[in-house]
């Protein structure tokens, strides 16, 4: 009886030293987001405990998440450059950033199968973004359709990042209220000044907006063949458009005068489109207000629909 006792206690000990049942599944979730970068793995992969496994192979940051041990890199613009090892680096015009879960294990001896797993986001670095500016016509309707335009961009199989790019207008120079568009030009107000600006949310500070070009077309096409050019290769085509930022932060900046198109039927609204650079200003040497983009033109693509 003593001794059925002693077999049973070295059993349940051995079933305790065993905190997790060994998962086999190879398969690693990774979800990029402008700023941050999560990753899951399915617990117990091969018998490794959460504590054994490290980030980068530097940090044991792993918590348990709903069948799950998930990881962040909580910020693309740490203060020592790098969060936990992760590597980065720009091909145009694609930004990816790289890193993996490693076992790291620092007994004599090893019982688990190693694993690393390997992941990856990927950010687009140019985009396109169109507003309704302005309507001719003092009898038009407003639509709720003719908002801010939102992009969203999928990295394939390695996890998906979204960011939102909004071309936005304002009611003064300080660009600090901002104007509800599409809105009425009266013949008048022909040649007063338009304040606009192209703003990235939730991106890390690493990224600087940079606007490439900006032109106007009566129509919502942006290869709409009669367009009015107001910034090419980040500087204003004439006196009347003037770049306020442009590379410094999460905005850029310009206004110009106010004008309408003349005798296109069928067609009163002006809309305004603008290709935009995400610039990561610790790769790259960013522009700013008044500088042309000759040093990173041969980084930029042409726009491509997603």
């Amino acid at each position: 009886m003593v001794m059925r006792a002693f077999v049973l206690l070295a059993v349940f000990a051995e079933a305790s030293a065993r905190s997790c049942t060994p998962n086999k599944a190879d398969v690693i979730l990774v979800f990029c987001y402008p700023k941050t970068i999560i990753t899951k793995i399915p617990e117990c992969p091969y018998g490794w405990e959460v504590h054994q496994l490290a980030l980068g192979g530097l940090c044991y940051n792993g918590v348990h998440e709903a069948g799950y041990y998930q990881f962040v890199i909580p910020d693309l613009s740490p203060k020592n450059k790098s969060y936990c090892g992760t590597q980065s680096e720009y091909k145009p015009p694609i930004y990816h950033f790289y890193s993996h879960i490693v076992s790291n294990d620092s007994t004599v001896i090893v019982k688990n199968q190693p694993v690393n797993y390997s992941f990856s986001c990927t950010y687009h670095s140019t985009y396109l973004v169109d507003q309704a500016a302005f309507d001719q016509s003092p009898y038009a309707k407003f639509s709720p359709l003719f908002r801010v335009a939102t992009v969203h961009v999928k990295n394939g199989s390695m996890g998906t990042f979204e960011s939102q790019l909004s071309l936005n207008f304002y009611t003064n120079a300080k660009f600090s209220i901002k104007k509800e568009a599409p809105f009425i030009l009266e013949t008048s107000e022909i040649g007063s000044d338009l304040f606009a600006g192209v703003e990235a949310k939730g991106l890390s500070i690493r990224f600087k907006v940079v606007l490439n070009s900006c032109w106007a077309t009566p129509s919502a096409d942006f290869m709409y063949p009669l367009q009015w050019q107001l910034i090419n290769k980040g500087c204003p085509t004439d006196e009347t458009v003037l770049v306020h930022e442009n590379g410094k932060d999460h905005r850029a900046t310009f206004q110009f005068n106010a004008f309408r198109f003349q005798n296109i039927p069928k067609l009163s609204k002006v809309w305004l489109h603008c290709e935009t650079f995400i610039c990561d200003s610790e790769k790259l040497s960013c522009p700013v207000a008044g500088d042309p983009l000759v040093s990173i033109a041969s980084q930029m693509s042409s726009i491509t629909s997603s």
